[in-house]
């Protein structure tokens, strides 16, 4: 990151010669972690890179607070305007109307043909400057009602992990965050690149856009609690036919009392749980071992190569072989 400095003055460098110019915002009450981390993926280049890499500048009218660190622009918000690329990370206080100053000039690079990108919270910032109006947005799920009861003009989606628009793109918490700019990374230089990036952070390299939020699901620690022993006994029998009725009685409830542990438990019913689960061991299967399509659907629980293409293409857009090469290369 660049280091604090006690004077406030700052020298806008010429960026426009730089191609892919990142311009990342700063304004008191910003979250550190994602401002961080858009500054870690996109301002290192990686080894043997083939071209031109990002000229990353932090943005922002003053040393700015975030979270509990001071941080020290590189220059003023009126470059967002300049740059070929413009992050805003997240937002502490969602309650809050976001800094008119900022918002004027995230409005002022999207008019003047940025690439305008939210992580997390940041999306109070885009849509108080009218850039989701009849767009597709999502942000951290413990936030997606306000957002949509603030600005009824975005079509929020809560479930997934981010939402690429073309020039506006958006993005769940912190780890949708990396997704994203992972994201940006292979829509910029390709799938190499982008994986070459994901193993130095030791991330996952790929998570598309329309996977879940929710992408697993915890398992009740508490001894006594009606799922503790079951989500466990499900998780060793993937392979096999179940059904509600299976569970419910494994668990020793009615089918109603399960569907109601279910929903409090994991926020959604058990056969969709089911699925995600099986959905997560076909992956799981498809990045580590050389085994066909047909042998990964029927350990998975899916029967038939076919069955499993469909609910993979469904869930994260991709089939079983794309998903392969990407995680493979």
């Amino acid at each position: 990151m660049p280091s604090v400095r006690n004077d406030t003055t700052h020298t806008i460098p010429d960026m426009s010669s730089v191609p892919r110019s990142i311009a990342v915002a700063a304004t008191d009450g910003m979250l550190h972690f994602e401002l961080a981390l858009a500054y870690e993926v996109f301002g290192s280049a990686p080894a043997a890179l083939p071209g031109p890499w990002y000229d990353v500048k932090v943005c922002g009218t003053r040393a700015v607070r975030v979270g509990r660190f001071l941080q020290e622009p590189d220059c003023g918000l009126e470059l967002l305007a300049h740059a070929d690329t413009v992050i805003v990370p997240a937002l502490a206080d969602v309650d809050e109307d976001p800094p008119a100053e900022l918002v004027e000039a995230v409005r002022a690079a999207h008019e003047s043909g940025a690439r305008v990108v939210s992580l997390c919270t940041g999306v109070f910032v885009l849509a108080a400057a009218g850039l989701l109006d009849g767009l597709r947005a999502t942000t951290h799920w413990a936030h997606t009602e306000e957002l949509a009861a603030r600005y009824p003009r975005v079509q929020v989606d809560p479930d997934v992990l981010y939402v690429d628009n073309g020039n506006v793109l958006t993005s769940a918490g912190k780890a949708a965050a990396m997704d994203l700019c992972l994201h940006l990374v292979r829509r910029d230089h390709g799938s190499a690149i982008a994986n070459v990036v994901a193993r130095r952070l030791v991330v996952p390299p790929h998570r598309a856009g329309g996977q879940a939020q929710f992408v697993t699901t915890p398992v009740p620690a508490q001894d006594g609690h009606p799922l503790a022993e079951l989500l466990p006994w499900v998780m060793r029998r993937l392979d096999q036919p179940l059904t509600v009725e299976d569970l419910a009685r494994q668990a020793n409830m009615s089918s109603r009392q399960l569907t109601r542990h279910f929903r409090s438990v994991t926020g959604t019913t058990p056969l969709q749980w089911l699925l995600t689960q099986r959905i997560r061991r076909a992956q799981e299967l498809l990045e580590t071992t050389d085994d066909s399509v047909d042998t990964i659907a029927s350990a998975a629980g899916m029967g038939t190569a076919t069955t499993l293409r469909r609910h993979l293409h469904r869930t994260i857009g991709v089939s079983p072989d794309a998903y392969r090469r990407t995680f493979r290369p």
